[in-house]
């Protein structure tokens, strides 16, 4: 950790203080594990501790990893609440709740320099200027920007526009002038203060405050019209009547309302969603759900105090009012948490629920639609291959002796649908000489079965070999030897025509090339066959580099073993200093292959 904090073992959790601060757990590791916050720091932590609690099974593991107790001390929980939330942002601790969003927002940027330009970024860096967001949607942000250029003639160019270079005549005006978009300051037809006006209206709208833009415009239109410039007052009407559009389509309720924030929580059991509206003037500027997962069966208070926390320094808000969905006994110090029942606001918290509800929905309907699909494509593989059970373990093989080298075999397997990859498996060939690929295929499948059936494990529900009918039937006779063949159904993909063999048929089986199914199998086989080629593709490459370092007088295979494992490629011991070399193997055999090298 950065700051320097007070820590105890877990046994002596009473002599913490009784203040309010944050509390961070470390396992034996001294990895940080959670961090929590508390308005007394001696009773939250204690609470773990104490074995009269009854406490839940996943915060009975946490607490058994716990080797060591960091508090940091604050003056109020609510700045406990801010530094929790820092801390878990940092360092995304184990068993902290996790908010799943991981996207970057835009922002509208109001530059800091002469005749300032306002554009979108996804970047920040406070020292550009000031920025505005972040916008939870790209839409809703270009919906402003293209606002304020309809109210206002900013510039567009990233042109240095200071006074030396206006007055050196250094530019001169683009397109965009005499499209009426721009007055030219770059050529000094426009002034700074007058620029500065518009800059200041511009930024009472971002901040969603279109009051003062209203009765400028307004009154802009009033003066034309008094002084018989009918088509300015028709210019300024126009801007004044996009005005009152923009805020009356996001208008919701009452536009004296001052800005609140409005969050709603809707919990399952390992996941809660949360939907967060930002009200300014009546209208709404920010809507925004996300999903939180679970960790240690946290309450839905706890969760929606995370979120709210979170979502306001994200979005940096400042509203001094949260409308929630909740009952919270008690706020917050610092935070004022209200549940209203009637009204306007209650139609808010309705609002945010109908949002909230609506994201939870498509949520889990779209986890449903991935099990359906998974489901629909092995229910059409078993009709496709007439199979009595349903394909949810599936194992194919394929074999690598490219060049005549280095025979090796690979195994992949796909658990309903996608790869189980702890269950993937490389083969040495051991017991056939030379390139011969029916012989190797026979070796490694009555090597992995033979296993399976001594280990007691769950045999596949249907084997695939890549390769036509020999490889096929060199893999039956494996199966035939070990007793299985009839037990597991097993087929082949011939690898020129996409052809599908079963031992039983002359013919290959049909089916439609734009089958899910047929995709499926050669998914699986070109699983297969890139996991061959790159473990094949290594065993090359470290037998080549085993050779360089085998022909120096001295070095053995652990020596040799050792140098890779240290400097990773051969490259990299060929650059290495003499010294570097003699200190890791030694002076004998580190001169002569320092030796040779260098005569290279």
């Amino acid at each position: 950790m950065d700051m320097q904090s007070p820590s105890y073992l877990p046994e002596n959790h009473n002599q913490l203080p009784e203040l309010p601060g944050v509390y961070r757990y470390y396992n034996a590791e001294d990895k940080l594990i959670y961090v929590g916050k508390a308005k007394n720091l001696k009773k939250r932590v204690s609470s773990y501790f104490n074995k009269n609690t009854g406490i839940n099974q996943k915060t009975k593991k946490m607490v058994k990893e716990i080797r060591k107790i960091e508090i940091t001390m604050v003056n109020s929980e609510f700045d406990a609440l801010l530094l929790e939330n820092n801390l878990i942002k940092k360092t995304q601790p184990k068993y902290n709740i996790l908010l799943k969003d991981d996207k970057t927002y835009p922002y509208l940027l109001l530059t800091n320099e002469h005749f300032p330009r306002i554009y979108s970024t996804r970047r920040v860096i406070p020292s550009m200027g000031t920025y505005f967001g972040p916008f939870a949607s790209v839409k809703s942000m270009n919906n402003v920007l293209e606002l304020i250029h309809s109210l206002f003639t900013l510039r567009t160019c990233r042109l240095d526009l200071s006074p030396e270079k206006i007055s050196a005549s250094k530019y001169k005006v683009c397109l965009e002038y005499h499209l009426g978009n721009c007055k030219g300051p770059c050529e000094g037809y426009q002034i700074e203060k007058d620029y500065l006006a518009d800059i200041e209206l511009a930024k009472n709208i971002l901040k969603g405050n279109m009051g003062l833009a209203k009765s400028y415009f307004k009154e802009k239109m009033q003066e034309s019209a008094a002084s018989l410039d009918f088509e300015g007052a028709q210019s300024f009407k126009d801007k004044f009547d996009s005005l009152i559009n923009y805020h009356a389509k996001s208008l919701v309720i009452n536009p004296n309302t001052d800005s609140l924030d409005v969050f709603t929580i809707v919990s399952e059991e390992k996941f809660a969603f949360v939907n967060y509206l930002r009200i300014k003037n009546g209208a709404i500027t920010l809507s925004k759900t996300v999903e939180l997962k679970k960790k240690l069966d946290e309450s839905d208070q706890e969760l929606l105090l995370t979120a709210i926390v979170r979502l306001r320094d994200q979005f940096m808000s400042d509203a001094k009012e949260v409308l929630v969905n909740i009952d919270f006994v008690e706020s917050p110090e610092g935070l004022s948490l209200i549940q209203p029942k009637i009204g306007d606001k209650r139609k808010l918290i309705e609002l945010s629920l109908k949002n909230a509800l609506y994201y939870k929905k498509e949520k889990l309907s779209f986890a449903d639609e991935g099990k359906d699909k998974k489901n629909r494509v092995l229910l059409q593989l078993k009709k496709d291959l007439s199979l009595s059970e349903l394909p949810n373990h599936i194992e194919c093989f394929d074999n690598s002796n490219i060049q005549g080298t280095n025979p090796v075999a690979s195994m992949v397997c796909f658990k309903n649908g996608i790869p189980a990859k702890k269950e993937y498996r490389h083969y040495h060939i051991k017991t056939v000489v030379g390139p011969d690929d029916f012989a190797s295929m026979e070796e490694v499948v009555f090597r992995r079965y033979k296993r399976l059936v001594a280990e007691e494990k769950p045999l596949p529900k249907l084997i695939v070999i890549d390769g036509g009918k020999g490889q096929l039937s060199s893999a039956v006779a494996a199966l035939r030897d070990l007793e299985l063949y009839g037990k597991i159904p097993i087929i082949g993909i011939a690898k020129r025509l996409e052809e599908i063999y079963s031992p039983l048929d002359q013919y290959p089986i049909y089916i439609d090339k734009k089958s899910e199914s047929l995709r499926l199998i050669q998914r699986i086989r070109d699983e297969a066959h890139r996991f061959a080629i790159t473990f094949h593709r290594d065993l090359r490459s470290k037998g080549a580099l085993n050779s360089k370092l085998l022909n120096v007088e001295g070095i053995g295979d652990l020596t040799a073993q050792k140098l890779l494992k240290h400097f990773k490629s051969y490259k990299k011991i060929e650059a290495a200093s003499k010294e570097e070399i003699i200190a890791l193997i030694g002076q004998g055999k580190g001169l002569k292959l320092w030796e040779t090298i260098s005569q290279k």
